[in-house]
């Protein structure tokens, strides 16, 4: 007796015998139904968790997913899977994105962790942690102080650290370096979404009414900094700078001594407005010396351009050495 297989166990056995296939391959392999048909089933099979898929459209590749067996979260204690899910990212080696406990739980699984042990000690790197930071915002003024004679920003602060012991890069770390990598706008959209209350808390806290953005260094298709600018939509007068084009461009993140960093910003960073102002906003992308802002605040200060504050802003900033970020 010959037992007809159904179109999912076709997608099945052909992709097990293949290893991976397109929704066109499979529409040629089955061509007594239509490919509309083909995307419902293979839509039911990942829904399933019976396939994973890789790539966008137009190429999407199709295979077996990978079923290990998952930990049981219930041993997790429910403050601590919440904290999980509110601050965990995990960005796979394949550019899987995986926020939360999903995240956390595939973690533990390329890394052989064990997930309920896992999940304590992250609740305490994570207290650790924040005890530095004072109403959602860390203080960076004692590392400022404490790598400069003079320091010309009134303030400083980061919304979170770039990366924690032991976990590795924080949920913002992770989405600011993959940002600007792979500069894929939906994933930048997704952290200005993430950043823009605390930046709109901190302008109305500190009554801001100019921002400046400092400007990017690489040339890119598509421009972090710019991107940032464009979506944020902050209600406050953007400032003027310029970044001046040298013969070969030097990033800060590659220079490794700090006297080299300041004498990048110095001559490559150029403030051009001459309104006055009265609290002013420094935007950057990380912190890691703090050469960048703290000379583009002393510029502002040697044109008279502020009455109050010049307070700079990172998304990120390092614990301990700027090295720590130079891959931003």
């Amino acid at each position: 007796m010959i037992i007809k297989q159904t179109t999912s166990e076709k997608i099945i056995e052909y992709i097990n015998k293949h290893g991976k296939a397109t929704g066109k391959e499979l529409s040629d392999y089955i061509p007594t139904i239509t490919s509309r048909a083909i995307r419902k089933q293979l839509k039911n099979l990942l829904e399933k968790n019976i396939l994973e898929n890789i790539g966008k459209p137009p190429k999407v590749y199709y295979l077996i997913a990978n079923n290990k067996n998952i930990p049981n979260p219930v041993s997790i204690n429910k403050s601590v899977m919440t904290l999980i899910n509110d601050r965990y990212l995990y960005i796979s080696p394949t550019g899987e994105m995986k926020e939360g406990l999903e995240g956390f739980i595939m973690w533990c699984e390329k890394t052989n962790q064990d997930i309920k042990n896992a999940s304590i000690k992250y609740l305490e790197t994570i207290k650790k942690y924040d005890k530095f930071k004072k109403n959602s915002l860390i203080d960076g003024m004692s590392k400022m102080n404490s790598t400069f004679d003079t320091v010309f920003l009134d303030k400083l602060f980061y919304l979170d650290f770039y990366s924690i012991e032991r976990f590795g890069k924080t949920k913002l770390g992770q989405m600011l370096l993959y940002s600007k990598q792979s500069q894929n706008k939906v994933l930048i959209k997704k952290l200005i979404e993430e950043i823009r209350p605390k930046i709109l808390k901190i302008i109305k806290d500190y009554n801001i009414d100019g921002v400046l953005f400092i400007p990017p260094t690489v040339k890119r298709e598509i421009q972090f900094m710019k991107e940032l600018e464009k979506f944020l939509k902050l209600p406050t007068k953007k400032m003027s700078v310029t970044k001046i084009k040298t013969e070969i461009i030097i990033p800060q993140k590659t220079l490794s001594i700090l006297k080299d960093r300041i004498e990048n910003a110095k001559r490559t960073i150029m403030v051009d407005d001459f309104e006055l102002y009265t609290n002013i906003l420094i935007i950057d992308d990380a912190v890691g010396s703090g050469a960048t802002l703290n000379e583009t605040a002393k510029q502002i200060k040697d044109k008279h351009v502020v009455k109050g504050y010049i307070i700079g802003l990172a998304i990120t900033g390092s614990f301990k050495g700027f090295d720590i970020i130079s891959e931003v």
